[in-house]
């Protein structure tokens, strides 16, 4: 990546605005459940305090409909960061403001300021319904940062507007640097065979990243709700699973690519029935040769594709997986995605993880530490992967 990283900054005395990922999952009670986006910051935070900067860090929090809203504050995550960090964070009361300007200015060396929840104004979102957001964010340091890699598919003031302020002056924190180099991995020169693994309810949200890693991969291998989708292409009878009728001709489309191609596509050979999406559903295990009873639907999938795959998956030297491959959130249908977490979880390949419920899972299993890489946006990474670049990242000040 041509782009300035926050080790080419000269931050000593200076004001660095980072915009950061904390838009952490919170409890019923406001606290919060998960704090993995707030550690996976963390390398970037401390480089700015070990070479005597001071730090304004950004972040949005939720999707706030009408303005402020207290149950959607950051206040929860500058006191975990406070812990994480064994020293005080300064919350502002405000993401912009005279208020906000005084409390920067008085910001001493190794001092570290949260502004509050951007998304609290309407041009977060939409720059062009006030383009002065921008420039008031921009107005309260010397150099900017971006280290949140799960909001740079997106064009918002904090990400993208906001560079136009700082010429030659805007660069890219740890994570975001490193998500930049896994995922380029992947599409740039992978170790080979290099294979992918797409799941997720939806064919409409992940069929650009199919079409384009056709061209790239050694195996796909398709699970989830969307592989119904083409089962149904096939004419194989899918009861009452989920699937998309508009997308059976993309579906029958990329099957044809992969043919022409020589690229095998794998869907699943078994998969685990159910009456009804609940823990005490009648379940069982069918081939899909025979197809899918009426009254039943797919959730998850079947010990033999299971064992099929990780003898193909266990020979693979790079590995995208992105997606849960069946309904994981019910614990009786999370099977198949925890088995081939915990196998993919002891390959020597390079293994990464494209964001979202995939990530989710296997943090949940407690192994993340056995993969490669983790990805912490799920729309960037595969946007990423698809387009080769990212807004955000284009944003930044070329080296």
């Amino acid at each position: 990546m041509n782009k300035l990283s926050i080790t080419d900054l000269p931050i000593q005395g200076k004001k660095i605005l980072m915009r950061v990922d904390f838009n952490v999952p919170l409890n019923e009670d406001g606290t919060i459940a998960d704090d993995t986006r707030i550690r996976a910051a963390l390398p970037s935070i401390q480089y700015v305090l070990d070479h005597q900067g001071s730090l304004i860090l950004m972040s949005h929090l939720g999707r706030p409909k009408e303005g402020k809203n207290p149950k959607l504050s950051l206040r929860p995550v500058a006191m975990r960061l406070s812990e994480l960090l064994d020293k005080p964070v300064l919350m502002a009361p405000d993401c912009i403001g005279d208020e906000v300007e005084k409390m920067t200015d008085t910001l001493s060396q190794e001092d570290v300021l949260l502004l509050e929840n951007l998304r609290f104004y309407p041009a977060e979102t939409k720059p062009e319904s006030d383009p002065t957001f921008a420039e008031k964010l921009a107005k309260l340091a010397d150099f900017y940062v971006n280290d949140a890699f799960g909001s740079a598919h997106r064009k918002h003031s904090s990400t993208y507007t906001i560079t136009q302020y700082f010429p030659h002056k805007a660069a890219g924190g740890f994570l975001l640097n490193k998500e930049v180099s896994f995922l380029s991995k992947c599409l740039q020169n992978p170790a080979r065979p290099f294979y992918a693994i797409i799941g997720g309810a939806k064919l409409s949200s992940k069929m650009g990243i199919i079409k384009n890693l056709i061209d790239k991969v050694d195996a796909l291998f398709i699970g989830g709700g969307m592989g119904y989708t083409f089962f149904k292409a096939q004419g194989i009878n899918i009861g009452k699973s989920l699937f998309e009728e508009e997308l059976l001709e993309v579906a029958k489309d990329i099957l044809q690519k992969c043919k022409e191609k020589n690229i095998p596509l794998y869907l699943p050979t078994d998969v685990v029935i159910a009456d009804a999406l609940a823990n005490d559903a009648n379940t069982k295990v069918i081939t899909m040769q025979t197809g899918i009873p009426p009254e039943w639907e797919g959730v998850d999938i079947g010990p033999h594709t299971v064992k099929t795959w990780s003898s193909i998956l266990g020979k693979g030297a790079t590995i995208f997986w992105n997606g849960p491959l069946g309904v994981f959130e019910i614990h009786n249908f999370s099977l198949g995605t925890e088995e081939i977490a915990q196998m993919l979880s002891n390959t020597h390949a390079i293994t990464v993880v494209g964001g979202g419920d995939s990530v989710a899972a296997i943090n949940k299993m407690g192994i993340g530490d056995k993969f490669s890489h983790l990805s912490t946006g799920g729309g960037a990474s595969l946007e990423f992967l698809e387009f080769g670049h990212l807004p955000g990242i284009d944003a930044l000040s070329d080296k």
